[in-house]
């Protein structure tokens, strides 16, 4: 054997030797989606759940806070201090949505927070340069340092006018300390400040609580809105330190003029909002899983809890199996009302409805004007010879923002777009109690 035959023999041996490693063991490569925003709608995934406040300060200021709970919080000794601190840095990007998204401005916050006994909430102001008369889009990022774990949110305002919900400051009236909610509770006392100028009177539009529930995607039918007349009009002396409390459910809309299209919503969605834990309140969400001869049964029972256990036991087969379906679905009504809750409740709206009855999207993609939500469908697979090949698709649902004078988180369904949207799948799947997703439906 000569040396170039040698030669090119070894490098042969050599290409079959790599081709065969190559043939005998493969590696996958996780393709990673960086649009995708399927956690900020996950808990599993959002250890922090931080509210926000706009305020508009003056003409080319506006006041951006963030409230963090003490209790998400985890504090760590690992410092040279040994001191239970926890550790956060806060990036900020306010986008100017009128003016082809440009940033207007950014701002950097690295918190080290001491805990301190019997402190419960820990509050941020951002002071930023935005303009009167645009549309504004923050974009939040909250880094836990110590546990790993990043926070995402998105939160609009504007400054239109002078008179929307941005230009008030609501306080609880014992405390004094600023509200990051409108959501009041029956008995509970607010202050409402309009710094802007001096006014004599607040007018308080109420309007009965909305209690439609979305149609299902499949069902191509106008949508329910609710009335733009209000059941009542009331004025009042105005004054900073006025106490507010609303004695009964319902959606408050406060003005500084009669006639002014703009101003500041408080709402009452009951005594036990997010959470679902009378037997009354528990049987509303069932519209989805139920029907109409079911509804009116449970709603006419004599004894609530009763026919609320029945139900689900019916749908579970035993206890301990309907105990599971009760803890997954009014887990997921909860959060829907955490995150959809406009000017009703958020497992009222269509992306509460989807939430609740598919699960937490698998794929979130959003933009100024909506939101579209895909959701894992089987695994197919398809094979030639010796090679298969795998083909991953996805159920969407588009969700378009609508203008609303009462909330900046109402969101519509777009049913028109997709024929297939695999609802009565879903609801037999709970029905025959099981948790339905579309890559696994045959076990919670």
């Amino acid at each position: 054997m000569n040396y170039r035959f040698k030669k090119t023999y070894s490098c042969v041996l050599a290409l079959i030797i790599i081709l065969g490693i190559t043939n005998s063991c493969s590696t996958t490569k996780v393709v990673v989606d960086p649009k995708d925003l399927s956690y900020i709608y996950n808990p599993a995934n959002n250890p922090i759940n931080p509210l926000f406040n706009v305020f508009n300060e003056s003409e080319s200021q506006s006041v951006f806070s963030i409230k963090i709970f003490n209790s998400e919080l985890y504090f760590s000794e690992a410092n040279p201090l040994g001191t239970p601190t926890a550790m956060l840095s806060i990036s900020l990007k306010l986008y100017n949505l009128d003016q082809g998204r440009i940033i207007t401005d950014t701002a950097e916050l690295n918190l080290d927070i001491k805990k301190e006994e019997g402190k419960q909430e820990y509050v941020f102001d951002i002071n930023l340069n935005a303009q009167s008369g645009y549309n504004y889009l923050a974009e939040v990022i909250i880094i836990d340092k110590v546990r790993q774990k990043m926070i995402q949110s998105f939160v609009p305002f504007n400054k239109l006018n002078d008179y929307n919900r941005f230009n008030f400051i609501a306080k609880g009236y014992f405390l004094q300390n600023r509200l990051f909610s409108s959501i009041l509770r029956k008995d509970e006392f607010a202050n409402l400040v309009y710094p802007k100028k001096k006014i004599d009177s607040l007018y308080i539009s109420f309007y009965q609580p909305f209690k439609e529930i979305p149609y299902p995607p499949s069902m191509l039918l106008p949508e329910k809105i609710m009335s733009e007349e209000p059941d009542r009009i009331v004025a009042v002396q105005y004054s900073d330190t006025m106490p507010i409390m609303f004695p009964r459910k319902g959606i408050f809309f406060c003005t500084i003029g009669r006639d002014v299209p703009d101003g500041y919503t408080f709402f009452d969605f009951g005594p036990d909002f997010p959470k679902m834990t009378t037997p009354e309140s528990m049987m509303e969400p069932l519209a989805y899983i139920s029907n109409d001869a079911e509804m009116g049964s449970l709603k006419n029972s004599p004894n609530s809890k009763v026919a609320l256990d029945e139900f689900w036991i019916a749908r579970g087969v035993n206890i301990e199996k309907a105990r599971e379906l009760i803890r997954i679905y009014y887990n997921r009504v909860a959060y829907a009302n955490f995150y959809f809750t406009s000017f009703k409740e958020g497992w009222r709206t269509d992306r509460g409805m989807i939430y609740i009855i598919y699960g937490t999207p698998d794929k979130i993609y959003k933009a100024d004007d909506g939101e579209r939500w895909g959701y894992r469908k089987p695994v197919i697979k398809t094979t030639w010879g010796t090679r298969y090949h795998i083909t991953e698709g996805y159920a969407y649902f588009s969700f378009t923002k609508k203008t609303n004078k009462f909330s900046d988180n109402e969101f519509t369904l777009n049913r028109g777009e997709n024929s297939i949207t695999y609802w009565d799948q879903a609801v037999r799947s709970w029905r025959n109690g099981i948790v339905f997703r579309l890559d696994n439906p045959t076990d919670i």
